[in-house]
């Protein structure tokens, strides 16, 4: 371990990230890293340690264990349409995907879960119309449940 907790670290990124971001119009990649710490600490999730390929965490739903790839997306424009959720590992095991949706400074401002099944049926509906299988947010938020915001912390029925 680092003389710095990952707590201080995330921050620091955030901060870099933003004002990367301010100076130079483009965005480091880092959104995946911080979305998943953001993840794993408020939803008090599992890290996946051993790194298999696949998911990026567990979390214990209803007594069940769920192997969970974990997105994240910075919204900087809310009146642009049509942002994407980034690509999602089909052929990996996995049981859920977790959007962590930011704000331009990169903090966490809302979180969904959507599980395979529901995933796999409208990428499928996305392939029969000749279309990469992409998946827009809007899309996403559809199929999927908000398990937490900035403003409620975390939802009543989840857990």
């Amino acid at each position: 371990m680092g003389i710095y907790s990952v707590n201080k670290l995330i921050a620091e990124t955030r901060r870099i990230a933003k004002e990367y971001r301010l100076a130079t119009g483009k965005t480091l990649p880092v959104t995946p890293e911080i979305a998943i710490n953001d993840a794993i600490s408020i939803l008090g999730m599992s890290p996946n340690d051993e790194n298999i390929a696949g998911y990026d965490a567990t979390y214990e739903v209803a007594g069940e264990s769920l192997k969970i790839q974990i997105k994240g997306r910075v919204i900087f424009n809310e009146k642009r349409q049509g942002h994407r959720l980034g690509q999602i590992k089909t052929e990996q095991e996995w049981d859920a995907i977790i959007l962590v949706i930011m704000n331009a400074d990169f903090m966490p401002e809302e979180i969904y879960m959507a599980k395979r099944d529901e995933i796999m049926d409208v990428l499928e509906e996305k392939r029969k119309n000749n279309k990469k299988g992409a998946m827009t947010i809007a899309q996403f938020k559809l199929i999927s449940e908000l398990l937490w915001t900035e403003q409620n912390g975390l939802e009543q029925d989840v857990v």
